[in-house]
């Protein structure tokens, strides 16, 4: 089994996010990237894949600040082969991305075979409604699915079922051809630990792969007009009292706001 695993790089969240001059951008100086928690599923997605089946495990990044640590953090994880590709992709939109992602097969001399598994993110902190899956799978005309949680191997038949989770608490359970690409929601059990001393050991031995990949000219045709810190209103309103007396208040307010006909 060929898995291919994509990872992405996302601002840390934790840190507290500032606004470039400009107003269309975040300050990057200060800004600490991590890897995005769906991805870093992905991954144990695909290890758990790989024990269980057999197979390859192949992770590729595309340059961002911290993503080296990432990539051999994954090769110490049980990753076959780690695969860096260069360049300056700030501001990259789901299109663009997608794009590069799928040339990295033609740009590394791959083939997209028939035991070949695609798994990436279901959706990142900026890419909420998580399009660059299925965009990379309509570029590589294979099918997709997304916000899985498990996922299960037929190696005979080439095929694969996976498990989708829905809102409400319902989940579903699909049959995929081979080639294909899989959204990651959750693995089936958390990112294993690794030791960092295991990281630095492995860091000392191993070399991060790199493919050149040129630019797409394909844009998403969405211009970030503004970008803005939501401002603390303080407009919240507290109510107490005994249950009655809240009811009463609460419908004075929606009386105010006209959601009510006085």
């Amino acid at each position: 089994m060929d898995i291919v695993v994509f990872l992405k790089m996302v601002p840390d969240v934790v840190e507290e996010l500032v606004v470039a001059d400009t107003g269309k951008s975040l300050d990057t100086q200060f800004l600490r990237m991590k890897l995005n928690d769906p991805d870093d599923y992905s991954l144990e997605e695909a290890l758990i894949l790989k024990e269980k089946y057999g197979g390859t495990v192949t992770v590729v990044a595309m340059e961002a600040a911290e993503v080296d640590d990432v990539l051999f953090t994954a090769l110490a994880k049980g990753a076959d082969r780690i695969v860096k590709i260069p360049g300056d992709w700030t501001g990259i939109q789901a299109p663009a991305i997608a794009k590069v992602l799928a040339s990295y097969f033609s740009s590394a001399g791959r083939q997209l075979g028939p035991d070949t598994l695609v798994l990436l993110g279901s959706q990142a902190i900026d890419d909420l409604e998580g399009e660059v899956a299925p965009y990379l799978s309509e570029i590589l005309g294979a099918p997709y699915i997304g916000v899985i949680t498990g996922i299960s191997l037929d190696a005979e038949k080439k095929k694969v079922s996976v498990i989708k989770e829905f809102a409400g608490g319902l989940r579903g359970e699909f049959e995929l051809p081979l080639p294909c690409v899989i959204g990651i929601q959750a693995a089936e059990k958390p990112p294993r630990y690794v030791p960092v001393a295991k990281v630095r050991s492995i860091m000392k031995t191993a070399k991060i792969e790199t493919v050149d990949i040129a630019p797409p000219e394909i844009t998403s045709g969405v211009t970030i007009e503004k970008m803005f810190i939501p401002e603390a209103a303080g407009k919240a309103k507290m109510i107490e009292g005994e249950p009655e007396q809240i009811s009463a208040q609460i419908i004075d307010l929606l009386k105010e706001t006209g959601i009510l006909r006085r």
